[in-house]
């Protein structure tokens, strides 16, 4: 039995990163910056950006925090999302999920530039994604993927089960598996709440 150790992944990712940009560095070459958008004081939100600023920290991106009290209307949201799309500096944009029930996630989803959407969710990612072109990929997915590539383990002609159907983590997933790439080409079954037998599948 092989342990699939995804820390021992991230940490080889992260390592390779941090010479990636001292090497941009060296050349003069922009230094990648992120921005994220945090609404609210939710703990878990809360520690999943702080982990995200710390983590450009350490392979040396640049990052912005900008945080919006819980009560921010949509349009001045959808705003600085507008601003942050047009500006040169900043590469990427992640606006931290779940969102005030008052503010549509789907809406801001869909303002974010393609080009600046790292988490890999606005539609036209997801219709790149599904036809295998150059595209972010949404963040657990693509690290089951390189989980996957990085220990050599076959999916061709596997059966794969997608155990739930989020738009962030199963339907993706089930994509990624069953198209014509590596991982990928395995059949593909996707499980969901409605499922009877999912103990047989």
């Amino acid at each position: 039995m092989i342990l699939l150790d995804g820390k021992l992944v991230a940490d080889q990712m992260l390592a390779e990163i941090q010479n990636e940009v001292s090497l941009r560095q060296t050349k003069g070459e922009k230094i990648p910056h992120l921005a994220a958008i945090l609404v609210g004081n939710d703990g878990a939100s809360e520690t999943y950006v702080a982990n995200k600023v710390k983590t450009c920290a350490q392979v040396g991106f640049q990052s912005t925090l900008v945080r919006f009290p819980q009560d921010v209307t949509e349009a001045v949201l959808i705003d600085e999302i507008k601003k942050i799309n047009q500006n040169p500096e900043i590469d990427g944009l992640i606006v931290q999920l779940p969102l005030p029930k008052h503010i549509s996630e789907s809406l801001v989803t869909q303002t974010i530039l393609p080009q600046k959407d790292v988490d890999g969710f606005h539609p036209i990612n997801i219709g790149r994604m599904a036809l295998n072109l150059p595209t972010y990929i949404s963040a657990t997915p693509n690290g089951i993927l390189e989980i996957l590539s990085r220990y050599k383990i076959e999916t061709a002609s596997k059966n794969c089960v997608v155990i739930g159907r989020s738009h962030i983590v199963g339907s993706p997933m089930s994509i990624l598996m069953a198209r014509n790439a590596y991982p990928g080409n395995s059949t593909v079954t996707l499980c969901h709440s409605k499922t009877k037998n999912l103990k047989e599948i």
